[in-house]
């Protein structure tokens, strides 16, 4: 009996094509633009949010810390890759944020995984906002548990979802939504988890360094500082200005992750450049928690100029100011007319944004000044696309 004919493909990623024709005709192709160190653009699409990414402070810091630790961290935590800089940073993350213990990792993203799946199993319950961010979801189904995921920031729904199960469950969500900026509502939410005897666990990358007192986080603006039941995420890449992440709780949650999180175990700790960066910017903002309640302000005006001009624009719960664009198209065209008159905003446009509307991304630093901000109100009016106004 012979055997089937075999199928020979002649090119087997020639469905790539197919791909980015689809793509091309949506209006969603992305390229990577390098960004050159003197650009003289005005930045209104990066999350440095306290204006620390440059601070010479900071800089230094990170001189300092590669040229006394070398390059790279050279391996796991577990193995060689911990230094004094990681415990340090550790140590005083977690005492500025009011928890028992923080555990850092190479980044946000990874942070997340790493909680996401150590904290569950395949008996758990999993309630996710249908807003989180793509690591919180991709945490989700790397944990292989169930998972229900429920309206944008709806306490009730949590609860109703919660409701009658029986074993471990675990209620995950963004502190700061990254498309609009608008924040969870965070103790109707614990409060959800704690009638059910849930755990939360909350992702403060937009929050962290811009809500609660002097920066410390959604959290702690909640009355969560340390609550039992209460897991937080950061990443050091926004408001530190730097590179990396943290899980923040208590502290037999951070032994459980060093032994069981993947992303953990088996990763290259952060670099020391990036960990003494993220020390310096920590401290930093200790000393300076005035830049805090700058973003938040300068966001509020940003928003209210917008409104004023006539743009569909969300109210900012912290530093990111969202404005509706007619079309994914419309919005890519908007983003680049702006970067062709002097400013640089981001463009959100499907699968970035969970309602498939595309928008402008504003990010409201604490560095901005009044004349900057005249200047980036005029060239958006200026090069906005037809039915971006009301």
């Amino acid at each position: 009996m012979s055997s089937p004919e075999k199928r020979v493909h002649a090119d087997p990623f020639g469905w790539l094509e197919t791909a980015r024709a689809a793509r091309e005709r949506a209006g969603l192709v992305r390229t990577l633009r390098p960004r050159a160190a003197d650009s003289p653009l005005l930045d209104l699409a990066s999350n440095d949010y306290l204006g620390l990414a440059r601070h010479p402070q900071v800089a230094e810091a990170a001189a300092r810390a590669a040229r006394r630790w070398g390059a790279g961290a050279t391996g796991s935590r577990l193995v060689t890759g911990s230094t004094e800089l990681h415990a340090a940073l550790e140590a005083e993350l977690a005492a500025f944020c009011g928890a028992e213990a923080a555990l850092v990792l190479s980044s946000g993203y990874a942070a997340n995984l790493a909680a996401v799946t150590a904290l569950t199993d395949h008996g758990t319950l999993l309630v996710s906002d249908a807003a989180n961010h793509a690591s919180l979801i991709d945490g989700c189904r790397l944990s292989r548990a169930q998972t229900v995921v429920v309206p944008h920031a709806d306490p009730e729904a949590v609860h109703k979802a919660l409701d009658g199960h029986a074993g471990r469950a675990l209620a995950v969500t963004d502190s700061v939504f990254s498309v609009d900026g608008d924040a969870a509502p965070l103790p109707a939410l614990a409060a959800a988890c704690r009638d059910q005897g849930a755990a939360l666990l909350v992702d403060d990358a937009h929050g962290f360094g811009v809500l609660g007192t002097g920066g410390r986080g959604a959290p702690q603006a909640a009355g969560l500082a340390g609550d039992a039941a209460t897991v937080t995420t950061v990443t050091l890449s926004k408001s530190l200005g730097s590179q990396g992440g943290a899980v923040l709780g208590p502290a037999r949650v951070i032994e459980h992750l060093v032994n069981t999180a993947r992303t953990f175990v088996f990763d290259t700790g952060l670099a020391p450049a990036a960990t003494g960066a993220a020390l310096a910017a920590l401290r930093l903002l200790g000393e300076e928690p005035q830049r805090a309640a700058r973003a938040r302000s300068v966001a509020a005006e940003l928003h209210r100029r917008l409104t004023e001009a006539g743009f569909t624009t969300a109210r900012p719960d912290a530093a990111v100011v969202s404005v509706r664009a007619p079309s994914p198209g419309a919005a890519l065209e908007w983003a680049e007319g702006c970067r062709a008159a002097g400013l640089h905003v981001g463009c959100f446009r499907p699968p970035s944004v969970p309602d498939g509307v595309s928008r402008l991304r504003l990010t409201a630093r604490a560095d901005l000044t009044e004349e900057q901000l005249q200047a980036a109100l005029a060239v958006l009016v200026a090069s906005a696309p037809p039915g971006a106004l009301a």
